[in-house]
C-alpha cells in the first residue's frame, strides 16, 4: 500500500482507528459507516503504519482517541469523531490548534444505560439479589420485599441517560426529581432542581433511589460524599451509571457497611477497574458489573448514524451532531 492510499490507490475519506471498544470488533464499525456512506471511502487502518499513512488526507478520523503524534500526519483534518461519551482523555488544544471539530458519543449509551438502572432499582425493589443468594444455598426459606410503586427517584443529570430513565419509568407510579445545571429550563420529571448544595440535600432527603446520571465535571466530582449520604433515608439506593469519580468511594463504603444506606448499584468505581480485593466486592447490599451498562449490540448503528450524519453535514454546511469542541 502506497502512502497517502489505500489498496486500490484511492485516498481515504474517513479512517477507522486499530483501538477496539468495550470488546467491540472495530471492523464491523466501518462496515457500519461504509453502509450508511457508500459513496465514501471508509478505511480501517489495522496498524500504526496504517494509521500514519492512511489519516494524511482523511477528513475524517474516528476511534477512541488520537494522540499528538497521530494528530501531526494528518493534512486536512476536519473532524475527530471519539467512540467515548467522554473527550478529556484527547489532545484538545492540539486540535483545536489544527481547526478539528470534536464530536463524541453522547447519547448512544442511553437506552442500555436507562435499562440498567431501571434494573437495577427494580432488583433492590423485589430484592431479587437475595433471592438469587437464596438460590445459591439451594435454600427454599421466604423473605419480604419490597415495592417500587410510591418512591421517589431522584436522577442526577437530564441529559440523554437521565431522560431515557424518566422515559422508562412512566408507568411506575414513582415521583421523579431531576437535577440539572438550568433547572430555570425544566425537564421530564415531576420536579426540576440544580445542583447546588441545598437542593441535592432536599432532593436526597425525599429519595428511595437517586441515579447518578451526569458527566464528570469539576461541579460533579465527589458530589455525592459522607453529608450526602448522611441526608438519605436509610431504605435509599445509590445507583451510578455515570462515572465512578461522582461518588466517593471511601464514604459510600463505610455507608455500606454500616446500613446507613440500603444499597448501591455500580456500573461504574472509583479506582476503576475496582482491584479485586476491595472491600466493595463482599459486600451483598453492592451490586457491581464492569462498566457494561451501555454494552448493547446497537453501539456501532447508533455511532454510525453520528459519523453518516456529520459527514453530509460537512459537504453541506449543515450543522453538525454531538459537537464537543469546535476550532
Amino acid at each position: 500500500m502506497s502512502e497517502r492510499s489505500t489498496d486500490d490507490g484511492t485516498e481515504p475519506d474517513i479512517v477507522v482507528l486499530r483501538e477496539g471498544t468495550e470488546g467491540l470488533s472495530m471492523a464491523a464499525y466501518a462496515d457500519a459507516i461504509r453502509e450508511r456512506l457508500p459513496d465514501h471511502e471508509v478505511v480501517l487502518a489495522r496498524t500504526p503504519r496504517e494509521e500514519r499513512e492512511l489519516v494524511a488526507d482523511a477528513s475524517i478520523v474516528t476511534g477512541i482517541g488520537i494522540d499528538e503524534d497521530l494528530l501531526e500526519a494528518t493534512d486536512g483534518l476536519e473532524l475527530f469523531a471519539a467512540t467515548s461519551a467522554g473527550t478529556e482523555h484527547l489532545p484538545t488544544d492540539a486540535l483545536a490548534d489544527r481547526g478539528v471539530t470534536v464530536t463524541n458519543a453522547g447519547g448512544i449509551h442511553a437506552p442500555g444505560l436507562a435499562e440498567q438502572a431501571l434494573g437495577n432499582m427494580l432488583v433492590f425493589a423485589r430484592r431479587l439479589h437475595e433471592g438469587w443468594r437464596r438460590k445459591g444455598n439451594n435454600e427454599w426459606r421466604h423473605f419480604q420485599s419490597r415495592e417500587f410503586t410510591g418512591s421517589t427517584v431522584t436522577i442526577l443529570g437530564l441529559g440523554s441517560i437521565g431522560q431515557a430513565l424518566v422515559q422508562r419509568l412512566e408507568g411506575f407510579e414513582v415521583e421523579t426529581i431531576g437535577v440539572r445545571y438550568t433547572p430555570e429550563k425544566g425537564g421530564p420529571t415531576d420536579e426540576v432542581v440544580g445542583f447546588d448544595e441545598a437542593a441535592i440535600h432536599d432532593a436526597f432527603a425525599r429519595s428511595e433511589y437517586v441515579v447518578v446520571a451526569c458527566p464528570l465535571t469539576d461541579t460533579t466530582r465527589g458530589l455525592i460524599g459522607e453529608a450526602e449520604l448522611a441526608t438519605l433515608p436509610t431504605e435509599a439506593v445509590v445507583v451510578n451509571v455515570a462515572r465512578g469519580g461522582i461518588v466517593e468511594t471511601d464514604a459510600l463504603l463505610s455507608a455500606l457497611q454500616k446500613n446507613k444506606i440500603r444499597g448501591a448499584a455500580l456500573d461504574v468505581t472509583d479506582p476503576e477497574p475496582l482491584p479485586n480485593d476491595h472491600p466493595l466486592w463482599d459486600l451483598e447490599n453492592c451490586l457491581i458489573t464492569p462498566h457494561t451498562g451501555g454494552h448493547t449490540p446497537k453501539h456501532w448503528d447508533r455511532m454510525a448514524d453520528i459519523v453518516a450524519h456529520n459527514a453530509d453535514a460537512l459537504e453541506t454546511d449543515g450543522r453538525l451532531e454531538n459537537v464537543v469542541q469546535s476550532p
